[in-house]
Formats: C-alpha cells, sequence, structure tokens
C-alpha cells in the first residue's frame, strides 16, 4: 500500500491476511499477549536467475508502523466477520484490545539499494508476538515487490551502459499502488526518471513524457502533428516516429527540427517504438547526423528488458535512452520474490533470555536459521565485499575469525580471514517509535549504484553468475545442527 498523506492508518492495520488476525486472537486469548518472538526476513534463491537482489521497501517500514492502528470503522468490520462454524469470529474482548492497540515492535533492517543476498535476513522483528503477527503480512507486502523491481531495474540499467533508462510501466502495473511501487523501486535501481506522475508528485522522482501515437493520428498528416506539438513543447519536444512509416517520419522529424533552430529552439529527441530498433535506430541516426542534427537525441521502447537493450547495444545501436515498461513494471519473468518471515526465537516477556526456535521440513533448503540474527559483511583491502556471515551474539567464541559455513551444507565453508566485517542491519524503529528519520531517495539510489560497482562483475553477470559467499557463523551452524536433532527426536524421528 502506498503511504502517502492520504492513507487512513486503517487502511495499513487491515492490509493483511485474516490468519494474522486469528493467530493475534489466538496469543490474546491463550494469555500470550506479554510472549514476544523475532522474526526474519529472507528470501531463498536470487531472482531472476541473478547473482543478487537489490534491498527496496525498507524506507517505508518505520511509516508503516506509525500509522498501524484500528479506527472504528476496521473494529465494526471486524465485528462483522462471521466463522466458518457460525458466530461471529472475533471476540468482543479481542476487538476491545485491538481498539487501542499500538505496534510495539523493534525493527533493524538493510539499508535501501544495499546489495542482499539468499538466506540472509533482510529486515528484522522483534516484539510481542501479536505485534509481529500483526505487521507481518504488511511488511512483507512492502519488501518483498520493491526489492523485486529494483533488482529487475538494477540488471536493466547494467544492460544500458550508462544510458538512461526511464520507468514507462504504470499502465501494465499491477493497480495504482503497484504503480507507484514500480516507480519508487525502479528510481532506488538506477532508473533516471518515470512515466508516473503522481510518484513524481510523492516521491520527488523527475518525470518524464512526451506524446502517443494517438498525438499523430489526431492530425490530417504526421507532419502537421510533429510542428504541432513542436510548438506547444517546445522545451520538452521528443517525436514518435513509427505511427506510419519511420523512414517517412524520420524526414519529417528533421523538417520541424530545422524550423524548430529557425525558431531558436532544439529538437531533444525522437522515439521508435515498434520494428527491427537495431537497424531503425543506425538509419535514423545517420539521416540526422547528415543534416546537422547530431544533437538530437534517440530513444526506443517496446518491451525492452535487460537481454534486449544488451542485444541492441552489442549490434552497436546508437541509442541513447530506452523507456521500458511491461516487463519492467511485472517484474517478467519472474513475478514474485518469494520473501518469506520466519520465527527464530522466542521468551516468555521482555528482558527474559532469548529461546532459539528452528523449523524444519520435508524438503532441506526449507529448514530455518534459530537465533537473533544479524549479518556481518566482509569486505577486502579495496572495499569490495566477499562474503556475508550470519550470526548470533549468543554463539560467539572464536567463531568470528573468518570461517563461513554454507547454509546449505555444513562440509562446504568460505575463508573470509583478513576481510573486514561490518553489520550490515540498521535499526529503523524502536519499541514502535521511529529510530531515525528517512533517507532521501537520492540515497538509496546512490548506494545501490555503489554497491553495484564494487561487486565482482562475476556475480553481476547474467549467464550463470557465481555464487556470493553466505553462510553462518561456525557456533550458529552447530546450534542449528543440535536444534534440528533435538526437534527430529522429539518428534520420533532421527535425522
Amino acid at each position: 500500500m502506498a503511504l502517502t498523506d492520504q492513507t487512513k492508518p486503517t487502511d495499513v492495520a487491515l492490509n493483511t491476511d485474516l490468519y494474522e488476525l486469528t493467530m493475534a486472537q489466538g496469543f490474546w486469548e491463550s494469555g500470550m499477549a506479554d510472549a514476544e518472538g523475532c522474526f526474519n526476513v529472507f528470501f531463498r534463491e536470487n531472482p531472476f536467475g541473478g547473482g543478487y537482489a537489490v534491498a527496496c521497501g525498507m524506507g517505508q517500514i518505520a511509516d508503516l508502523v506509525e500509522n498501524f492502528s484500528f479506527d472504528d470503522d476496521a473494529i465494526s468490520y471486524l465485528a462483522s466477520v462471521q466463522a466458518p462454524g457460525g458466530g461471529p469470529l472475533f471476540k468482543r474482548g479481542f476487538l476491545d484490545y485491538l481498539a487501542g492497540f499500538k505496534l510495539r515492535v523493534s525493527i533493524w533492517a538493510v539499508p535501501e539499494g544495499e546489495l542482499v543476498f539468499p538466506r540472509e535476513p533482510m529486515v528484522r522483528v522483534e516484539g510481542p508476538l501479536i505485534d509481529c503477527q500483526l505487521i507481518e503480512t504488511a511488511l512483507l507486502n512492502l519488501v518483498n515487490f520493491q526489492t523485486l523491481v529494483a533488482t529487475k531495474t538494477a540488471r536493466v540499467v547494467h544492460a544500458a551502459e550508462g544510458h538512461a533508462v526511464s520507468d514507462f510501466g504504470l499502465r501494465r502495473a499491477q493497480g495504482p499502488d503497484g504503480g507507484l511501487a514500480v516507480a519508487r523501486a525502479s528510481y532506488v535501481g538506477g532508473a533516471s526518471s518515470t512515466s508516473n506522475v503522481l510518484a513524481g508528485k510523492t516521491y520527488g522522482i523527475p518525470v518524464f513524457g512526451t506524446h502517443a501515437h494517438s498525438w499523430v493520428m489526431a492530425f490530417p498528416t504526421e507532419l502537421e502533428a510533429f510542428r504541432a506539438f513542436a510548438r506547444t513543447s517546445p522545451k520538452n519536444c521528443v517525436l514518435l516516429l513509427d505511427t506510419y512509416d519511420v523512414h517517412q517520419g524520420i524526414q519529417n522529424a528533421i523538417v520541424v527540427a530545422k524550423e524548430m533552430e529557425a525558431a531558436g529552439e532544439r529538437l531533444a529527441a525522437i522515439r521508435i517504438d515498434s520494428g527491427d530498433l537495431a537497424r531503425l535506430s543506425k538509419e535514423t541516426r545517420a539521416a540526422f547526423d547528415e543534416a546537422g542534427l547530431d544533437y538530437v537525441r534517440i530513444s526506443v521502447s517496446n518491451d525492452l528488458d535487460e537481454y534486449t537493450i544488451q542485444s541492441l547495444l552489442a549490434q552497436g545501436a546508437p541509442i541513447d535512452s530506452f523507456g521500458v515498461g511491461t516487463k519492467l513494471a511485472t517484474c517478467d519473468p519472474q513475478p514474485s520474490l518469494g520473501g518469506v518471515y520466519k520465527l527464530s526465537a522466542t521468551r516468555a516477556a521482555a528482558g527474559e533470555a532469548w529461546e532459539p526456535v528452528i523449523k524444519l521440513s520435508e524438503m532441506a533448503y526449507k529448514r530455518t536459521i534459530p537465533g537473533i540474527q544479524h549479518v556481518l559483511r566482509y569486505y577486502d583491502a579495496s572495499g569490495c565485499p566477499v562474503g556475508d556471515m550470519v550470526v548470533d551474539d549468543s554463539c560467539a567464541d572464536e567463531t568470528r575469525s573468518g570461517t563461513i559455513v554454507d547454509v546449505l551444507d555444513d562440509l562446504t565453508t568460505y575463508d573470509v580471514s583478513g576481510a573486514e566485517p561490518r553489520e550490515l542491519l540498521v535499526q529503523l524503529v524502536d519499541a514502535g517509535e521511529r529510530a531515525c528519520e528517512n533517507e532521501p531517495l537520492e540515497a538509496a539510489k546512490a548506494r545501490c549504484r555503489e554497491a553495484l560497482m564494487r561487486l565482482d562483475p562475476a556475480h553481476r553477470r547474467f549467464l550463470n553468475p557465481q555464487i556470493y559467499p553466505v553462510g553462518l557463523e561456525p557456533g550458529l551452524a552447530r546450534l542449528r545442527g543440535e536444534l534440528a536433532r533435538r526437534e527430529r527426536r522429539g518428534s520420533g524421528r532421527s535425522l
């Protein structure tokens, strides 16, 4: 949900799956209102078959916490919900509890724009179990989609090799809120602008747009349409050439460009939206250069993605900017990150010792990591990351010596000795209160650009990227094994 000034707190609180509320009622009725949990948000596989993901959505977490409450309308709606077996689903006492509810969680997260990798926590939430459950769905809704979009955009920007990329995806996005999320996350991931005017107003993202084919079709001739647009938008004149025939469109655009020069203006660019973009862009560049119009830029669109852009530039296409819409907004070909929210520790009340817990599964890759987790990222002497270690301070002995144990294979280790560790998670919320001010999107965008520049190209390549080392400190790996064996014995099964 877009957390704008117009968002009602009740809209945020009810932006959840029903089972979060039924579990919260169960904890309340079971006398566990003071019981606490620690949950972690992570994903299991890099999106798009790539070597990394770009963290995004974290900048709106504190806003989510501040806006989270149940007003009278929300309580009335919940009171009307019926149980499948008959009668109200929610008890009056629980609804009275929600009427005065305020989140008391503390939250740590990876800064927006930073790179993240499979199985390490992107967000850690600590607090009452009720609070942690109630925020789960809305939190995942923020982080999952925006991280996916930012990652897709970073790949597109990488393929564009320094040429500008604009988000054109609003009309194909998953509704108004999806369009806003796409614009925000794509800007963090490296896009230079968006066509989404509301996103420009809401987030301060540069907006960009010119005219559509309908503009040309509304006039008797293409030349008249071009002339009219040049008159009405002389400082933002980009002409779309492919309404009828690109070759004739080139000639008409040259005529208008010369007329603009005579009037003291300049044609900014042309756009091609169909056909063989490599061949047509070369023809366009040659014609404009021959006419002495080498300053006119060439922009292209039409179902672009990182692979198409990479191919166009490999063919020597003289393209200056790319408008990327459908495949960015829908994150084609992977529409979901698959981020999950898992319990890793519990305690009976605040101030008591944490008890690590583990979730086992019929599938080993779904086994979780126990404890109060944070992440140390190790950097070499040149400032480039070489590996991430998931740690729990209660497990630290000799374990910070530089050995990382692979999450899925205890026999595989990574050596980061000699590298400098830095804590990755930062605190955003402290006991329900904002712990720091939101940073500008420009800072997240710059962080993403810097992080990708320092990442080994072997992890950034599209085809068979090298796996970035992520694992556990040895003490945490041992704890995980002990808990797994204990739980298996308790269930009457053996590992």
